[in-house]
């Protein structure tokens, strides 16, 4: 193939699975609202199971459903007829994945599932199939065409069912009024869950570790205590221990470029007033912005009083992954 017949094939591509998607907005209507409702309101789990490609498409939809609130598992058909039915709980919810409706392991399942009690939900490309007939409701994914010049290989169909599960995710994400905090508690790992999740009070410098001076501490006592603390700033306190400045290494440059008498001078001739603050309730995401917005890298965390109770630096907040996205 010529590098422009290559290019023409993979828009096609895009265009016929991109078609698909949008003709999906035509089977949204009272079977997906029936859907949603069932799995709202049950008690149990939603258990997809497929074969083949499908079975790959429904456990995507399964972890879709997992992160999103909605507790769902993925039942293999085969394995499902040789013991694992035995994770079929009657107030769980089924859904059925087929192209073609007419799946032989997924047909042999419906008896044992209406057996159990179960609701039965097709997503299926043929609506009025054998298996259609037998579910309680049926979700139309149907596609005038595969990508496939074959029609064979399960492309447009697949992409389908996916998307109709995200729809159904994101419907009941929207009904169980899902937050980001609730997303935080599933994601506590990676950057994700971090960002989420994390409060400045769990990651912020405290105690002993943070720099502090008194306004009357002497130039070299200041340096020693940014030095030693190695962050770069020190806070600078009253004789009341209330934050009123602050002195950053770039403070030190601009002194020295000033080229004045420096050996008199104190904590209070050389720090910046009114430095910025935060509280330690606050999520370390909101102080990474902070920093940014400001074009600080020390940001001293006080409490009510003003008081400082600790610091966070850019450099750590950045290894944490909480950088802006």
């Amino acid at each position: 193939m010529t590098e422009e017949k290559i290019i023409s094939k993979g828009k096609e591509v895009v265009r016929i699975e991109g078609q698909a998607v949008l003709n999906l907005i035509d089977s949204i209507d009272e079977n997906f609202t029936k859907t949603v409702y069932q799995i709202f309101n049950s008690k149990g789990r939603v258990v997809f199971t497929g074969m083949g490609k499908s079975g790959i498409i429904a456990r995507k939809i399964v972890a879709t459903m997992n992160s999103t609130g909605t507790a769902s598992i993925y039942m293999h058909p085969t394995d499902a007829l040789h013991g694992d039915l035995g994770m079929v709980r009657k107030d769980d919810t089924v859904i059925l994945l087929s192209k073609s409706g007419s799946t032989e392991e997924l047909h042999q399942l419906v008896p044992m599932l209406k057996r159990i009690g179960v609701t039965i939900i097709g997503m299926l490309g043929e609506s009025h199939s054998k298996i259609g007939r037998d579910c309680d409701i049926v979700l139309n994914v149907s596609v005038k065409e595969e990508a496939c010049p074959y029609d064979l290989a399960p492309t447009a169909s697949t992409t389908a069912s996916l998307v109709m599960g995200d729809a159904l995710a994101i419907a009941l994400l929207e009904m169980r009024g899902f937050t980001k905090e609730d997303f935080a508690l599933l994601h506590p790992g990676g950057s994700l869950g971090k960002r989420l999740s994390l409060k400045i009070s769990e990651i912020m410098i405290q105690g002993k570790d943070v720099p502090v001076v008194s306004k009357n501490a002497s130039l070299k006592d200041s340096i020693l205590e940014i030095t030693s603390k190695r962050l770069g700033a020190t806070c600078v306190v009253d004789d009341d221990g209330v934050l009123i400045g602050i002195i950053t290494d770039g403070d030190l440059r601009r002194l020295l470029e000033k080229n004045i008498e420096i050996k008199n001078l104190t904590a209070l001739n050389i720090m910046t007033r009114n430095p910025k603050t935060i509280s330690k309730e606050f999520l370390a995401s909101f102080a990474i912005q902070q920093m940014e917005k400001f074009n600080i890298t020390s940001l001293i965390v006080a409490d009510s009083s003003n008081r400082p109770e600790g610091i966070l630096h850019l450099h750590d907040l950045v290894k944490l992954g909480l950088q802006s996205r």
